[in-house]
C-alpha cells in the first residue's frame, strides 16, 4: 500500500457517510461545491499516526455510472483523485446493494476499505454478517461501524494503512470457492 494522504468517503445517500466523516474529523469541515455545480462535498482533516489526512465525503451515488449531477460529481471526484484511499461506506442493514457499488470501485483500481455501518441496525434486525469472511473474500479491511455513536471509528482509521486494491478477478476466484466449498 501507498502512503495515505486523501482518503475518500464513497456509498449509497442515507448511510451514514456523513455521520462517519464527522467522527473521522471531528467536525472540522469545509464544504465546498463542486466546480461549476451547486452540488456540495465536505472536506475535513483526519489526523493519524501524526499524519494529516485529507478527508472527501463524497456526494452519494448508487452507481460509477451516473444517472444524476451528484452521481457525476461523485465520480469526478473519484477520476480527480485516482491514489487516494477510498472507504466504500455501506448499510449494514442491505449490504448486497453497498457491495455492488464497493465492487465497482475496486473495479476501477482504488485501494479500499469496507466499511459496513449501522451495525447497530443489523443486529436488531438479526441480521448477522460474517466480517472476517467478507474480509476474505473481498480482500480489503472490513470494519462495523457504527458512526453516530463512535463505534469502530478507531478500527477504521487504523485499517487506512492497510487498504489494497485486490483484482475482481481474484474477488471472483474466491467467491466461486466459496460458494463451492458451502
Amino acid at each position: 500500500m501507498t502512503e495515505v494522504s486523501r482518503v475518500l468517503l464513497v456509498g449509497h445517500p442515507n448511510v451514514g457517510k456523513s455521520a462517519l466523516f464527522n467522527r473521522l474529523t471531528g467536525a472540522d469541515i469545509t464544504e465546498s461545491n463542486y466546480p461549476g455545480t451547486t452540488v456540495d462535498y465536505t472536506e475535513g482533516e483526519l489526523l493519524a499516526d501524526g499524519r494529516s489526512l485529507q478527508v472527501i465525503d463524497v456526494p452519494g451515488t448508487f452507481s460509477l455510472d451516473p444517472k444524476d449531477r451528484a452521481e457525476e460529481v461523485a465520480v469526478e471526484l473519484l477520476e480527480a483523485n485516482p491514489g487516494a484511499t477510498v472507504v466504500c461506506v455501506v448499510d449494514a442493514t442491505r449490504i448486497e446493494r453497498g457491495l455492488n457499488l464497493a465492487l465497482e470501485v475496486i473495479e476501477r483500481g482504488y485501494e479500499v476499505v469496507l466499511a459496513v455501518n449501522m451495525w447497530d441496525e443489523a443486529r436488531e434486525k438479526n441480521i448477522d454478517i460474517d466480517v472476517d469472511g467478507l474480509e476474505e473474500m473481498l480482500g480489503v479491511p472490513v470494519t462495523p461501524t457504527i458512526a453516530t455513536a463512535g463505534v469502530g471509528i478507531k478500527d477504521l482509521v487504523e485499517s487506512l494503512s492497510r487498504a489494497t486494491a485486490p483484482s475482481i478477478e481474484d474477488i471472483e476466484r474466491r467467491a466461486s470457492t466459496e460458494v463451492l466449498d458451502a
